[in-house]
């Protein structure tokens, strides 16, 4: 089982839920339509990977999110994530009306930083930074959500049990793109003007 870094711990997240079509801009950008219902899919344990890279079977897609740790049922702890996809093959399977595991689910689709624990850091300050190649690429937060993570807790809990060190991916912001082999990526999580968290990658 893959773990994750929390503070001092290693922790094994069971699962993966990831909320789709969060930032209308976004929405906008992959030509989607603006959903009557939040959109919720599951990435298993073995999707969880240190490396990054650019291409399994096909070019891979990046898309940077603030992620939460759950205990004992409430968010516990906040991350950077890269929700990976195969963007070609998900456009396959939605045209066919079929579900999207294939695209999002696979082996090594989701890297993260180390997680913080919230403590007192008010949720509704967090953002996110992407760079690559040293340029700002994505950013987002809070207040750019169609669904909080208050919200968004809410509705998993409603259908699905989170066990403790479960990660709640909360959507990606406009932005989204390729990844090339050799690009430099880097990762905050941000509370109003000071970093929380930040990871580095460099795309195999």
């Amino acid at each position: 089982m893959k773990t994750i870094k929390l503070a001092s711990e290693q922790i094994i997240p069971f699962k993966i839920v990831c909320i789709g079509r969060n930032y209308i801009e976004h929405i906008q950008e992959l030509g989607n339509e603006v959903p009557d219902n939040m959109v919720i899919f599951v990435k298993p344990n073995s999707s969880i990977s240190a490396q990054l890279r650019s291409t399994i079977d096909e070019p891979i897609h990046y898309e940077g999110e603030i992620c939460f740790m759950v205990k004992q049922g409430k968010l516990d702890a906040v991350g950077f994530g890269l929700d990976l996809t195969k963007r070609d093959l998900q456009s396959r399977l939605k045209e066919k009306r079929l579900p999207w595991e294939r695209a999002k689910a696979f082996d090594g689709a989701a890297c993260f930083s180390e997680f913080m624990p919230l403590d007192d850091t008010p949720i509704e300050s967090l953002s996110l930074q992407l760079d690559i190649n040293g340029t700002e690429i994505q950013s987002g937060g809070y207040p750019l959500m169609i669904y909080k993570p208050e919200d968004i807790l809410q509705e998993i809990s409603s259908f699905m049990t989170l066990n403790d060190g479960d990660i709640i991916m909360t959507g990606t912001p406009k932005g989204v793109g390729v990844i090339k082999p050799q690009d430099h990526f880097k990762g905050k999580i941000l509370s109003g003007n000071i970093t929380l968290v930040s990871q580095a990658w460099v795309a195999e």
